[in-house]
């Protein structure tokens, strides 16, 4: 283990404080949040991120599909820019750490390499940014990686400002509504860092504090409408009625069952379906199906969803309805830089952290921005693997010793000029 007087660390004080503070927003009471995208929650939780960044010497930057970004450049104009954040909005009743913590700890690692090179008298060589993305989860409008798509250039804008949830409302009136319809321009950075809970046992169980994703599992996110004929649910005969949910469920199964004949390389899931009229005593009319398909490999995903389309018609038939695929949004699997996984590596064992490498199943924004510049996942375990409730959990340790190696990566990336080869030569 190097002497960690030589390396970066963070500063607990504020990371502590920013985390226990933006924890207040959406507050469920019972340790979790409900801070879906452009809620009044939500609203709240940016609004108060600026005024820590301006109070910082940030500038703040929102652009014109709601991603926050706050700038500050330590090392003129012309410098190399590094760029670190995830995102605040959660799921409904969701985890105070999911998303959070990679916002605080991205502030928090910057303002943490700026006091102590100036405590060491060294001049850093980089700039930096701060991003809170815009509608990561996916929860309230589809699809997920919303902001960070569009900012990447994956997903058109007047597209994602279309999409619309529940109630009708839609991302472009939202915007409005919470004043996050910005009109800045955040320029294409050197590299993108995030740090996230893992959201899974594998770390608790190996007894490693610190993973680098080395790649991004690839999804199919699957719009299914089932169609079928309204009729009262007592004198209706049944062999007359066409239920759409008898049909949503068989199709569902059907989706669980590709799951189990292709074992852990494809994972499968119906986590929402939207029935009209949805009243106990009506035979539903219509059921609309969120699937998703989950693989490391193209050729998986492929399969998987060509066996869905061919099942279809049957599975419809059996319920004396109608199904089709109504929208496809698709995410590629991939790598994240080799560089960057190795510097997480090293900064790990600088410290003496045990750590271990993994694959990300769930999507993250630094997904959507590694598709256009070299970006990088780290995370830190999850308490019995929990996330996306109240109970999500990673004890203060593990969020201080992730915290350490992302301000510590900052330091390489940031003596190295930004320059990746140079940087894990440096240490290697």
């Amino acid at each position: 283990m190097s002497d960690t007087l030589d390396l970066a660390q963070i500063d607990a004080g504020l990371f502590q404080a920013l985390m226990e503070k933006v924890s207040e927003f959406g507050s469920t009471g019972d340790g979790g949040v409900d801070r879906p995208v452009l809620t009044d929650a939500h609203k709240a939780a940016r609004d108060w991120f600026i005024s820590e960044l301006t109070a910082r010497g940030y500038t703040v930057v929102i652009d014109d599909i709601g991603n926050l970004f706050g700038r500050i450049d330590l090392a003129g104009p012309d410098a190399p820019l590094v760029m670190l954040g995830s995102h605040l909005d959660s799921q409904p009743k969701g985890g105070r750490f999911d998303g959070a913590y990679g916002v605080m700890a991205a502030l928090a690692a910057v303002e943490s390499w700026r006091a102590s090179a100036a405590a060491q008298g060294i001049a850093p060589k980089c700039n930096y940014v701060v991003a809170d993305w815009m509608n990561e989860e996916g929860a309230r409008f589809q699809p997920s990686l919303l902001g960070s798509s569009v900012w990447a250039g994956l997903v058109e804008r007047d597209w994602a400002l279309a999409r619309r949830d529940r109630d009708g409302k839609s991302v472009g009136e939202e915007l409005v509504r919470t004043g996050f319809n910005g009109t800045g321009v955040m320029p294409k950075p050197d590299l993108y860092l995030e740090i996230h809970i893992e959201g899974d046992s594998k770390m608790e169980q190996a007894g490693a504090r610190i993973a680098p994703y080395a790649r991004h599992w690839g999804a199919y996110k699957v719009r299914i409408e089932v169609t079928g004929e309204q009729n009262h649910t007592g004198p209706t005969p049944m062999e007359e009625r066409k239920d759409a949910v008898l049909g949503a469920a068989y199709i569902i199964a059907k989706v669980r069952e590709l799951a189990e004949t292709a074992a852990d390389t494809l994972y499968t899931s119906v986590a929402r379906v939207d029935i009209s009229p949805n009243s106990p005593n009506i035979v539903p009319g219509k059921a609309i199906l969120f699937a998703e398909l989950r693989s490391p490999e193209q050729a998986m995903l492929d399969w998987s969803l060509a066996e869905l389309r061919k099942a279809l018609p049957g599975l419809a038939a059996q319920a004396h309805v109608s199904a089709e695929i109504a929208a496809i949004d698709e995410r590629p699997a991939g790598r994240f830089d080799p560089r960057l996984v190795k510097l997480t590596e090293q900064a790990a064992d600088a410290f003496g952290y045990p750590r271990m490498e993994l694959d990300t199943v769930g999507g993250h924004d630094a997904v959507a921005v590694n598709a256009i510049l070299p970006a990088i996942v780290i995370a830190v375990p999850s308490v019995n693997g929990v996330i996306h409730r109240n109970d999500e959990y990673t004890s203060p340790e593990d969020l201080a010793a992730g915290c350490d190696v992302f301000v510590d990566i900052v330091r390489r990336v940031d003596q190295a000029g930004g320059d990746l080869d140079k940087a894990v030569g440096a240490n290697a």
